[in-house]
């Protein structure tokens, strides 16, 4: 079978000036193989009934109006490159579990008060929910799905939702295993396959940007996109290279480094993480 499967990202819905149609995904509270990434914006993308990450208290941030056009800004979505984002300080270290959702298309900063670089969308594959890895007063940094990998910005905390996951997936390339950890205490624990030499998986910090299917392919009912990217792919198919977890039909890939940079799961351990929150921070290292 080939190294190389294909599968269909759904497009970021269009969004103001270019007003969405809704795309419908639903969240899950949570390419190698990424090829033929076209635009499905639509209903049939849905994957059902995951949980949304726990919001504290409830309710809705109260907006802040924007200083700045938003609609004149780029967008930061797994399609786009932002220039200017600010690189992750520590690409190796965790957070504390808070995420946020843009509660409307977001003025993205790159620094608190700083100078506006993009705009980030509510939804995206499903709602927009990035894992926060700072915060100086009423500002979050945050991990961007953006293209430079690693990119982070500055969300105003007036601007977004919060709430919490206690999850976190570790993906360790030299032992070729995946870890999913509940409040610092390892679950469960599964061999993987991940990308060959010539398309490896990136390391650092990451986190899981969505779910859908794709009648296209057979080999996974759901994908995993995370907010990173293929390190020598820029494109696969015409998309954006967006690296993913997802199952395989045969179990020889797994412990073998032979995708174009997904990781690739046995169906329990896709199971279990389909049911992981939208934001949740996946580490990916060389251990």
């Amino acid at each position: 079978m080939s190294g190389v499967a294909n599968h269909t990202l759904p497009r970021p819905p269009r969004t103001r000036a270019r007003r969405t149609s809704r795309a419908v995904l639903v969240g899950w509270a949570s390419l190698g193989v990424i090829t033929l990434l076209a635009a499905i914006l639509g209903i049939g993308l849905l994957v059902g009934g995951a949980p949304s990450p726990v919001r504290p208290g409830g309710g809705s941030a109260t907006l802040a109006a924007p200083a700045v056009d938003v609609a004149s800004l780029p967008e930061s979505t797994t399609w786009t490159s932002v220039d200017g984002a600010p690189t992750d300080p520590a690409p190796e270290g965790l957070t504390d579990g808070r995420v946020v959702h843009p509660v409307r298309d977001t003025v993205v900063h790159d620094a608190p008060d700083g100078r506006p670089i993009a705009r980030m969308p509510a939804k995206q594959i499903g709602d927009t929910w990035l894992p926060v890895i700072a915060q100086q007063g009423s500002w979050m940094q945050v991990l961007l799905p953006s293209r430079p990998d690693a990119s982070t910005g500055w969300l105003p905390a007036a601007d977004v939702e919060s709430a919490a996951t206690p999850y976190r997936i570790a993906v360790h390339l030299k032992s070729r295993t995946l870890d999913l950890f509940q409040d610092g205490t390892r679950l469960a624990r599964w061999t993987v396959g991940i990308g060959k030499p010539s398309a490896p998986t990136p390391t650092g910090r990451t986190f899981l940007l969505g779910a859908f299917s794709d009648d296209q392919q057979k080999y996974s009912p759901v994908i995993l996109p995370l907010g990173t990217h293929s390190p020598t792919h820029d494109t696969f198919g015409g998309g954006p290279g967006t690296v993913a977890i997802h199952t395989w039909p045969t179990s020889d890939v797994f412990g073998t480094a032979t995708s174009d940079g997904c990781v690739r799961v046995p169906a329990d351990a896709l199971k279990r993480l389909a049911q992981v929150p939208l934001g949740t921070l996946v580490s990916i290292d060389n251990a």
